[in-house]
């Protein structure tokens, strides 16, 4: 399988992370998500796999969708994984509540429909 064919679903992962992360801060605000270790654990976690599968997109697909902030993901991964005494919460939180949902309407747009009839 060529790395095109599977760009599909790894958008598909990344889409499915993004709407993790809309659900669980649903009702959250920035204090409330600050003070809630879990949820700031759980949020990290969702955008790291949005950036691992991110990376896994291939160069064509991410060079000719520039409408994704491939390189921004990706590089948020980075931080999450490799750098996590540096990890600004607040920050994180405003990229969850604000980019997130962009980032959903986005990527629902290059997918194909799920043929439910499955």
């Amino acid at each position: 399988m060529q790395p095109e064919e599977r760009d599909p679903a790894y958008l598909w992962d990344m889409l499915e992370a993004a709407k993790e992360i809309e659900s669980m801060l649903e009702g959250y605000d920035l204090a409330a998500f600050m003070a809630d270790r879990v949820m700031m654990r759980a949020i990290e976690r969702s955008v790291e796999i949005m950036g691992e599968a991110a990376r896994r997109v291939s160069n064509v697909y991410r060079e000719s969708h520039t409408q994704i902030p491939w390189r921004e993901i990706i590089g948020q991964r980075n931080i999450l994984a490799h750098e996590y005494g540096q990890i600004d919460h607040a920050l994180l939180y405003k990229t969850a509540t604000e980019d997130i949902p962009d980032l959903i309407a986005i990527i629902q747009d290059l997918l194909p429909p799920l043929d439910e009839s499955n």
